[in-house]
C-alpha cells in the first residue's frame, strides 16, 4: 500500500511517500516559501541506498500549484516513482487542532472537515493551512482515502486534573477550554521508541520535542497524563517566537497601561517573543554564533530557555512519580548539544547524569547520552512524524 504523507504549513507542504507495511521511503521533499517569490522545492527519491535530489526554483502563489508540482515531480517520466495518482490509496494529513471531537485517527469526510474548520480559532495558524492541504489533496489524489492524524489525539489521555483550568465550570462545558497538548505524533513516536529501546512496556518517560514550536510530555506506560502546552501552542517552553508561560498580568497591563490592542499583544506573545525576542533571532544556530562572540543576550536566552525545560523535568518526575528516560528531539533536541547539555545539568538528586563525550558525538538512531552511572537514561531519538501518522494511517484500514 502506498500512503501519502502531507504536513502542511502556513507557507510550506512536507512530503513522503510511503510503501506501507515495510516502512519503506519511496520519496520525500519539501516546498517553501510558498506565495512568496523564490519558491523552492526539494524533492529526494531513495533507490537502493542513495539519494536523488531534485531542487526547483519557481514562483509557487498557492499550496494547490505547490501540490501540483509536487504531483508532476511524482510522477515525471524521468524521476518519477508513480505513474499516475491513482497507485496512491491513502492520503495521510497532519491536523494540529483536533478538539476534544477527534481523539483518534480519522477518515476525512464532509462533515470531519467541518468540524477541523470550526477549530480554526483554537489554531488559526496551522489548522486552516491543514485544511487547506486536505482541499487541495482530495483534487489532485481523487481515488485515495483521505486520512486525518491530529497532534493533539495523543494528549487525549491527560486526566482532567491535568487538562482542566481553574476558571468557572461553562467555560469548559460550554466551549471547550482546556489543555489539549500539541506535537502529540511526535511525542507518540519517540516515547515508543524509548519503550522499545528500554524493554519496558510500562515507562515512565518524559519526551522534550525542540524545534521552532517546543513541548514536553510526560508518558506513563504509554499514555500521556500531562503536556507543556494548552489551548493554544503558546504556553510552556519558551520557543523560536512564541513567549512560552507568562504572567496573564502581562497580557493586561500591555492593553490597559500600554495602550495595545489583543491583535497586536497576540503577534507579540506569538511571533515577537521567545528567543527572537531576547536576542533578535529565532534559529538556534545562529543564537549559537552570537553566543561564541560572547553575546550576552544569547547567553541570557540559553539560560532561560534550558532553565524552563529543566522545571519541566522536575514537574514532570513529580506528575509521573518516577522517571527512566529522558528523550531529546526534534531538530534542537536532535542537533544541539550546548541546549542538553544545560537541560539536565543540576539534576543529580533525580539521579540524571550526562555523559559529556557521549553528547558531542552525532550519531544516527537512537543513542544514549547519559553517564554510566546515571540512574535515568538520557536519550536521543530522531522523530519522524511523517512515519507515525502512516502507520496511523496503514493501522486505521486494516
Amino acid at each position: 500500500m502506498k500512503i501519502f504523507v502531507i504536513n502542511s504549513g502556513s507557507s510550506s507542504i512536507k512530503y513522503q511517500l510511503f510503501e506501507m507495511p515495510a516502512a519503506k521511503t519511496i520519496c520525500s521533499g519539501l516546498v517553501e516559501r510558498i506565495g512568496l517569490s523564490d519558491s523552492i522545492i526539494t524533492h529526494k527519491v531513495f533507490t537502493d541506498g542513495t539519494d536523488e535530489v531534485t531542487i526547483k526554483n519557481l514562483d509557487i502563489l498557492d499550496h494547490a500549484i505547490g501540490l501540483q508540482e509536487v504531483n508532476a515531480l511524482l510522477t515525471d517520466p524521468k524521476i518519477g516513482v508513480i505513474h499516475d495518482t491513482d497507485e496512491i490509496e491513502v492520503v495521510g494529513h497532519r491536523v494540529v487542532h483536533g478538539g476534544e471531537q477527534f481523539a483518534v485517527t480519522t477518515i476525512i469526510s464532509p462533515a470531519v472537515k467541518e468540524q477541523i474548520k470550526k477549530l480554526f480559532p483554537l489554531a488559526p495558524l496551522h489548522n486552516p493551512a491543514n485544511y487547506l492541504g486536505i482541499d487541495v489533496a482530495e483534487k489532485i489524489f481523487k481515488k485515495a482515502k483521505q486520512v486525518a492524524v491530529f497532534d493533539t489525539a495523543f494528549h487525549q489521555t491527560m486526566p482532567e486534573v491535568a487538562f482542566r483550568y481553574a476558571i468557572p465550570n461553562e467555560f469548559y462545558y460550554t466551549h471547550g477550554i482546556r489543555a489539549y497538548g500539541f506535537h502529540g505524533t511526535s511525542h507518540k513516536y519517540v516515547s515508543e521508541q524509548a519503550a522499545t529501546y528500554l524493554n519496558k512496556k510500562d515507562a515512565k518517560v518524559i519526551t522534550i520535542h525542540l524545534g521552532n514550536g517546543c513541548s514536553m510530555a510526560a508518558v506513563d506506560s504509554g499514555k500521556c497524563v500531562d503536556n507543556s502546552m494548552g489551548l493554544g501552542p503558546m504556553n510552556g517552553l519558551i520557543m523560536g517566537t512564541r513567549c512560552g508561560d507568562i504572567d496573564q498580568s502581562v497580557i493586561f497591563h500591555l492593553v490597559n497601561q500600554l495602550g495595545y490592542d489583543l491583535d497586536q499583544v497576540n503577534t507579540i506573545l506569538n511571533k515577537k517573543s521567545g528567543m527572537v525576542g531576547l536576542t533578535g533571532h529565532s534559529d538556534m544556530r545562529d543564537i549559537t554564533a552570537e553566543l561564541q562572540k560572547g553575546s550576552k543576550d544569547a547567553q541570557l536566552a540559553y539560560d532561560m530557555y534550558t532553565y524552563r525545560i529543566r522545571k519541566y523535568i522536575g514537574t514532570f518526575t513529580a506528575v509521573l512519580n518516577g522517571l527512566d528516560a529522558i528523550v531529546f528531539t526534534a531538530g534542537v533536541g536532535e542537533n544541539d548539544a550546548l541546549t542538553r547539555k544545560l537541560s539536565i545539568s543540576n539534576l543529580e538528586y533525580l539521579g540524571i547524569q550526562l555523559d559529556e563525550e557521549k553528547n558531542l558525538k552525532r550519531e544516527k538512531g537512537i543513542r544514549e547520552i547519559n553517564a554510566v552511572d546515571s540512574k535515568v537514561k538520557v536519550l536521543v531519538i530522531p522523530t519522524n512524524e511523517e512515519l507515525e501518522i502512516a502507520q496511523q494511517c496503514h493501522k486505521l484500514l486494516h
